[in-house]
């Protein structure tokens, strides 16, 4: 494959520490899906820049590391940035599948050179993003692409900036929800736990970001 953004630590690095930390946060995903099934997670962080987009990247691949086919969803429909992460085109995506009955019932995923992993970018920026995620389209189009993997994962903006992860979270079977260590404020990443339990959104856990590598945790921890 060709070589990717820097920030792909699981493709450029893959026995480092780091890489090895998202392999443990995509195995306590899944021990945190035993008992309820978990065929679609949202990823989102409680405010800007907290790292939510790099982790899920990196869940993505470990995810279909492990020969999961796994599809990655830029749901972020204000500012999408998987297509770059990725290296790839942006000009359709999940919001041509709202307009165009074709690439509904054939999304147009990216091959992005992982096996067993596919990039569903944003497509064309909407006016109404949040009225778009919680449209009877969305659901048509979380069901096309729930019939094609074995995951479906979406990277929605942060909780408490627009209320588009919280419209999605309803629809999804978890929510992670990306902190970064230092950097995001208490205040913020508990208005963001109290808006998503308001709607009865699934919070699997939390993964925190920008811990230092020689933390016990590793770089990352969920739970």
């Amino acid at each position: 494959m060709s070589d990717k953004n820097s920030s792909l630590v699981t493709l450029s690095d893959p026995r480092s520490p780091v890489a090895e930390a998202y392999r443990t946060l995509r195995t306590n995903i899944e021990f945190s899906s035993l008992d309820q099934s978990l065929h679609t997670l949202l990823v989102t962080s409680p405010a800007p820049n907290e790292g939510k987009s790099t982790t899920l990247a990196n869940l993505a691949v470990t995810m279909a590391q492990a020969e999961k086919k796994t599809i990655l969803v830029d749901a972020d429909l204000r500012r999408p940035s998987l297509h770059t992460i990725f290296n790839v085109g942006n000009e359709a995506g999940l919001t041509t599948m709202f307009v165009d009955r074709e690439a509904m019932q054939e999304p147009p995923l990216q091959d992005v050179g992982v096996a067993n992993l596919w990039l569903l970018p944003s497509g064309p920026l909407p006016p109404n993003p949040a009225e778009l995620l919680g449209s009877k389209r969305m659901e048509d189009a979380l069901a096309a692409l729930k019939a094609r993997a074995d995951i479906v994962l979406f990277d929605a903006p942060p909780v408490i900036a627009v209320t588009d992860a919280v419209v999605l979270g309803t629809r999804v079977d978890g929510v992670l929800l990306v902190v970064g260590a230092g950097q995001t404020k208490r205040d913020h990443a508990r208005r963001a736990k109290e808006l998503l339990d308001k709607v009865k959104v699934r919070v699997i856990g939390v993964a925190l970001t920008n811990v230092s590598p020689d933390s016990a945790l590793g770089g990352y921890y969920s739970g």
